[in-house]
């Protein structure tokens, strides 16, 4: 079947919303999500019936359920589910609130597990199915000011590698796009910020210095039109894919560190266990 039908959440902008052009200006059809069906209409007037807007928000499990049922109505299938909403939190984990803490974690992780668990079913049904899971170079490794964004990406990293496991017999595939820095407004208007505490000041300004030394210039997100439908339209889809040039050194280096501190406290982890060495 060449024509495919999409679920995307966070179309209003950055990735989703290149994406679903991506699909649509091949032929695809799209369900599109958003917070506000109103920053959709310019989709729509250009693709018409081959795009139906979608209000959702994804912390919202029977909304979530009700909109990807309802995607399946007006489609008869869905092929590829993309969850992309979500947002950065910059703040020490020191500073973090119960309250952003939980707001992290709401969109980023339990977002996407309800908007997986609403597609499976489908996707069991018809005996095939992609979930693109967006993570981040942040969801393998760890930076200062955005630990709490770490911890949802991680979450959603874990459970995607353990979803890929469970549905595989069931011709259903999991990748995780894993970017670093693209112009996608993630630390511009739509990222939550803790109130500061003086004292993390110098770390604060470091950290932004590294960022700055890792990331030259930011990707643009058109350029990943092309990269996605490679992904969904492989036969066999990696588990994992980058976006962009920085991550895989950035992964390479904090990898083969883990492995060399593994290799030198071997000997404490044998004789955890009771063993010698």
């Amino acid at each position: 079947m060449s024509e495919k039908v999409w679920f995307i959440t966070g179309t209003s902008r950055g990735f989703g919303r290149e994406w679903a052009i991506a699909a649509l200006d091949r032929g695809d059809r799209v369900a599109a999500t958003a917070r506000s069906v109103d920053s959709l209409s310019d989709l729509v007037d250009t693709y018409g019936d081959s795009i139906h807007p979608l209000q959702l928000d994804v912390t919202d499990r029977d909304a979530a359920f009700a909109a990807v049922a309802e995607a399946r109505d007006r489609f008869g299938r869905i092929d590829i589910v993309v969850n992309n909403a979500g947002f950065g939190h910059f703040g020490m984990i020191e500073e973090l609130t119960e309250q952003q803490a939980r707001a992290q974690i709401d969109t980023n992780v339990f977002g996407a597990l309800w908007v997986t668990q609403a597609a499976l079913p489908i996707m069991r049904e018809q005996g095939s199915g992609h979930v693109i899971q967006v993570s981040s170079i942040g969801g393998i490794t760890a930076f200062p000011n955005v630990g709490i964004y770490n911890a949802s990406k991680w979450a959603l990293e874990g459970m995607s590698q353990a979803l890929a496991q469970e549905v595989s017999q069931f011709g259903i595939h999991v990748t995780l796009v894993e970017p670093a820095g693209f112009s996608t407004d993630w630390s511009g208007s739509s990222a939550q910020h803790s109130d500061k505490l003086p004292a993390y000041d110098p770390v604060r300004a470091a950290a932004a210095e590294a960022r700055k030394s890792r990331q030259q210039t930011q990707g643009d997100p058109v350029a990943t039109r092309g990269a996605i439908l490679e992904v969904v339209d492989a036969e066999k889809p990696p588990l994992r894919v980058f976006f962009g040039d920085t991550p895989f050194g950035i992964a390479s280096a904090d990898y083969a560190s883990r492995i060399a501190t593994w290799e030198t406290w071997q000997p404490v982890a044998v004789r955890a266990q009771g063993g010698e060495q």
